[in-house]
């Protein structure tokens, strides 16, 4: 994972809107936020995390296939995050492009990078989640500017030989909640309808969870560890309730990073495995509701092999 230094925490945001203090922990969950001041790109800090990825499971970026950046806020309209994160980390025999899917987007773009291996016709992928939410935010905003930050994380698939260890891969849509979460053109500062969003979450999640499981023939209590999207630490807790899920096993990681859009689930995955909360071998349910509506998750079996 790669974050910017800039570190905001959630009491200088209540001081600038007024708000009580607390006030932005007691709903959401999170404390601090990682911020990208106006020099920097998102690719710079997908390709960092790439690039770690790439050195954790000892390829060599001149095998890299594809390179997949799931993100909302590029630099640039055009072009695509991707082909500059290729560049970045020396992948010049890859192809790139862009996976928008909103904050569902890295499930997207793992589900489309492990058909591609299963398939046989890519060896390696690389699967980058990156968001700067911050240059879409409205900073006057207490609903969105409490909630979202900036940060990428990234993973790479490599084909084994051996059945897939990843999914298969539930992704579900419906464009009636299109409404409920939206950037329009003028002004581009999401807006977000809090509550509408909270209850659709949690259902979502918590009925993907089970089907994956379903999917994969395993039952929940198989399952070592529960990655979601960190939206809100209240919707996390919501999802493990409504599932029975033991607490311990449900990650939630959002206090000091906010929600990075398609960038929670690599930087939760990354910051579990620095915590000792993720092994080698590990069975983790990873899972993701946003914009669209969308959502998807999976169950995968994480780490290099042995």
């Amino acid at each position: 994972m790669h974050l910017p230094e800039t570190i905001v925490t959630s009491a200088e945001i209540e001081q600038r809107l007024g708000l009580a203090p607390d006030w932005i922990e007691r709903r959401t969950g999170i404390r601090a936020r990682r911020i990208a001041a106006p020099h920097e790109r998102l690719e710079d800090h997908a390709a960092a995390a790439a690039a770690q990825a790439l050195q954790r499971a000892e390829m060599d970026p001149l095998d890299v296939d594809l390179v997949l950046v799931a993100t909302t806020t590029a630099h640039a309209i055009l072009p695509n995050a991707a082909p500059l994160v290729a560049r970045a980390i020396g992948a010049s025999r890859a192809g790139a492009f862009d996976i928008g899917a909103a904050c569902t987007g890295f499930v997207s773009a793992l589900a489309t990078g492990a058909a591609l291996i299963d398939s046989g016709r890519f060896g390696c992928v690389v699967v980058v989640g990156a968001d700067l939410m911050s240059r879409i935010t409205d900073p006057t905003d207490r609903s969105t500017a409490a909630v979202f930050a900036d940060g990428a994380g990234a993973v790479v698939l490599v084909a084994t030989g051996e059945p897939s260890r990843i999914g298969p891969v539930v992704l579900g849509a419906d464009g009636n909640g299109a409404d409920t979460i939206r950037v329009p053109r003028d002004p581009a500062h999401i807006r977000m309808l809090g509550h509408e969003t909270f209850k659709e979450a949690v259902a979502r999640l918590s009925e993907a969870t089970e089907q994956a499981a379903v999917a994969a023939e395993v039952g929940l209590d198989e399952i070592d560890l529960f990655v979601y999207h960190q939206a809100n630490g209240r919707i996390l807790t919501a999802v493990g309730e409504r599932l029975r899920l033991p607490g311990d096993r449900v990650v939630d990681c959002i206090a000091e990073f906010g929600n990075t859009s398609a960038a929670t689930l690599p930087l939760a995955l990354a910051h579990s495995v620095e915590s000792g909360r993720l092994h080698d071998g590990d069975r983790v349910l990873v899972g993701a509701f946003g914009a669209g509506f969308t959502w998807g998750a999976t169950v995968l079996e994480w780490g290099l092999d042995a």
